[in-house]
């Protein structure tokens, strides 16, 4: 059977229909390639007036074939590179044979789906539901077939940066606007006619970098103004990237190397680029991650079976702070009705004023209009009174990390509650069991550990405690996904997983710095590493303050429970720099100096002067790959002992969690693919190194001895 259904109709005019068999969506495959050089074979005999490319599947193209990709190594990478060749030869056929050929897009086309309608002449879009772009990048490879040699050319090289180093996704009337959409209309039917319509008004069609003498936008590499730009470009790329991402570099070259030659060339170019990057481990890990296990997730794979999917259509939220007012506008911001409740009105408005500045910033950006702004705004309801809590779905209590607080607004707002409600901890630190016990139904209480700042971080932490239910569960993994964000499921533990292994982070940042390193060291170790924040500076985000008072809880709870508490070489360093009066950023000064008269050359923040005198040795010898990994083995040891206590149950969390979540660098495909992709006997061989040399913390546990005896790696059954 074939991916491409040709079809005439009584205007003469060809329609490839794209229409994999046997699939929801149409792919950039062996089978796509075959049926489109079956369909370029037959246009060569035939005499029609023009070509339509349109889909029988409710989105366009969905892309490349990840699978096949996923499976390519340098072995077999021969036939990758043929197939892509063969593929980008029948396109380039067809859009210059002469003849109008007109792309009418229905839906998404992301990826090898916007690649085949950049190869038409012009581009029909519905109003809705599409989204187009090149988001190839996101997983460590470019656009192989033909997307950054045709998005450079009718673009220019600064302006089609974003959507090919970045994958920028972009609406139909962004495409208008940049000239990549011709035109946008309402319906199917609409799009089929004004397609034939444009068909029959322009008999011949040539694209703009086919005719002899045209320009690029902005220019060409030899040309001064790009020429000038050009050096700056790999600095600019390498800056974001510190040298872990080979992607955004790849396609930089392509789009340069591209222009200095024929496109015909520059496609083959592309090629070789490609499929280098599909050969190499950083995109094994980023697909590995990014695609099949964060789809696993999407589709609910930790989701207890057999319960019906539920929508909350109101959630109460206890605590305005910052926590409480980025969830309530997440919420809001999905058409959930939100009740904030804090000690007074005064403070609950203050907490909705949180979501009044996002959506006035966004509604001036024109990003969101005045209507949908209103209607966000309006489901919001600030309240100090505990009886407006009562028809809610959904509680969730974000004050203060106080087991008394929380024990106290927990039953207050159960007193209101229907007996099916359930009840959410946003806690990052204490054990859901124990929050629990303030509870009068225990198994409707579960913990929902949210970042900041909620608005823009993608994940949410659910923690099941000892006696949650799967419907609880349930209710709560269906609210994370209702609200746009990415679940992963943990069972109680003190820090649960990712405030757990993320302590570890900071706290080995701090304890270099007690042993002499210098700070700037340690923060670049973390930078170069691919970490987006150096260990010193995320601890002044979190202040000293906190961090001092959350080992001081752990302290007492470890005495109650007859436990001994382990000392980290960090808390001398902690206790002397709130000796000094340096909490962190929120109190004007921490590792970093914020304060006007610490800051020279006009900078926003610097590493305080007086680390050098109080903990740096000018003499201490620095080794750069000993400290970067220090900073990747100590989380990725702890979460080796997360899956040994059963906190963590699932690979794909593990993963997603830690680059979501606490930063992991994405190079990695998150901790556990890290350690995949070193080798269990290579990484035990390290850890081994840095458990003699450094301390009880970094002992290789059990799990991972047992998993190299019978050569395992990591990975969901």
């Amino acid at each position: 059977m074939s991916s491409v259904i040709y079809e005439k109709d009584q205007d003469n005019i060809v329609h490839l229909i794209l229409d994999k068999p046997n699939a929801n969506a149409n792919l950039m495959d062996q089978e796509f390639t075959a049926s489109l050089i079956t369909a370029v074979e037959k246009l060569r005999e035939d005499d029609y007036a023009g070509v339509i490319f349109r889909s029988n599947k409710s989105t366009f193209f969905a892309g490349g074939n990840l699978d096949d990709l996923f499976a390519t190594q340098k072995e077999n990478a021969d036939a990758l590179y043929d197939m892509v060749n063969r593929l980008k030869l029948a396109m380039r056929e067809i859009e210059t044979q002469g003849k109008p050929v007109v792309a009418c897009i229905n839906g998404a086309a992301l990826g090898g789906g916007w690649e085949l309608a950049l190869s038409a002449h012009y581009r029909i879009a519905m109003s809705k539901n599409v989204v187009l772009g090149l988001p190839e990048v996101t997983l460590g490879l470019l656009p192989g077939g033909g997307g950054v040699i045709r998005m450079t050319r009718l673009l220019g090289v600064q302006a089609a940066m974003p959507y090919l180093l970045e994958g920028k996704q972009f609406k139909p009337e962004k495409g208008l606007e940049l000239g990549l959409i011709n035109e946008i209309v309402e319906s199917p039917e609409a799009m089929l006619d004004a397609a034939i319509a444009w068909i029959k008004a322009n008999p011949t069609a040539t694209q703009p970098y086919d005719i002899k003498g045209s320009k690029v936008p902005g220019g060409l590499p030899t040309q001064p103004a790009l020429a000038r730009m050009l050096p700056i470009a790999p600095a600019m790329v390498r800056a974001k990237t510190k040298g872990t991402l080979p992607a955004p570099e790849s396609i930089l070259a392509v789009m340069v190397e591209g222009l200095q030659v024929d496109i015909d060339t520059a496609m083959r170019i592309e090629s070789r680029y490609f499929v280098e990057l599909v050969c190499s481990q950083v995109a094994k890990n980023m697909i590995n991650t990014f695609w099949f296990q964060l789809n696993e997730i999407k589709a609910g794979a930790a989701r207890p079976k057999n319960i019906e999917r539920k929508k909350v259509k109101k959630v109460g939220i206890l605590g305005a702070g910052m926590m409480g007012a980025g969830i309530a506008y997440s919420s809001a911001a999905k058409g959930i009705n939100v009740v904030l409740k804090d000690v007074n009105i005064a403070a609950a408005e203050k907490g909705k004023a949180y979501s009044e500045n996002i959506v006035n910033k966004k509604v001036k950006q024109k990003r969101l209009s005045s209507d949908k702004a209103d209607a966000l705004l309006n489901a919001i309801s600030p309240t100090e009174n505990a009886l407006d809590l009562a028809d809610c779905d959904l509680v969730i209590e974000a004050v203060f990390e106080d087991r008394g607080l929380k024990a106290k607004v927990t039953q207050e707002a159960e007193a209101q509650l229907s007996a099916s409600a359930v009840f959410a901890s946003n806690t990052s630190t204490l054990p859901i069991t124990g929050l629990a016990q303030a509870s009068q139904r225990p198994e409707n209480f579960i913990g929902l550990h949210f970042f900041s700042p909620v608005d823009k971080m993608p994940l949410v932490e659910i923690i099941c405690g000892e006696k949650t239910s799967d419907e609880t569960l349930a209710l709560a993994y269906d609210y994370v996904q209702q609200i746009g964000k990415t679940p992963i499921v943990v069972n109680d533990s003190r820090g649960f997983y990712t405030s757990r292994v993320f302590g570890t982070f900071a706290n080995e940042g701090i304890a270099m710095l007690g042993e002499g390193f210098s700070a700037s060291a340690i923060e670049n170790a973390a930078y170069l590493s691919g970490f987006p924040v150096g260990p010193l500076a995320v601890t002044d985000e979190v202040s000293l303050t906190l961090v001092d008072k959350i080992r001081k809880q752990t302290r007492l709870d470890l005495e109650a429970e007859g436990k001994e508490y382990p000392h980290h070489p960090s808390e001398a360093v902690v206790d002397k720099m709130l000796a000094l009066d340096r909490a962190g950023k929120l109190a004007g000064s921490g590792f970093y100096s914020y304060a006007d008269n610490e800051l020279a050359n006009g900078s926003k923040k610097q590493l305080w002067v007086g680390l050098k005198d109080t903990f740096e040795q000018a003499d201490k010898a620095i080794n750069l790959d000993e400290l970067k990994d220090r900073l990747l083995y100590i989380q990725a040891i702890e979460t080796v002992r997360c899956l040994e206590e059963n906190v963590l149950t699932s690979v794909r969390d593990a993963n997603i969690g830690s680059i979501m979540g606490i930063g992991y660098p994405v190079w990695t495909g998150g901790i556990l693919q890290f350690i995949n992709q070193t080798g269990l006997e290579t990484f035990i061989e390290r850890a081994e190194y840095l458990h003699e040399n450094f301390g009880e913390r970094f002992k290789v546990p059990n799990l991972l001895k047992e998993m190299a005896k019978d050569n395992l790696v990591f990975k969901d059954s």
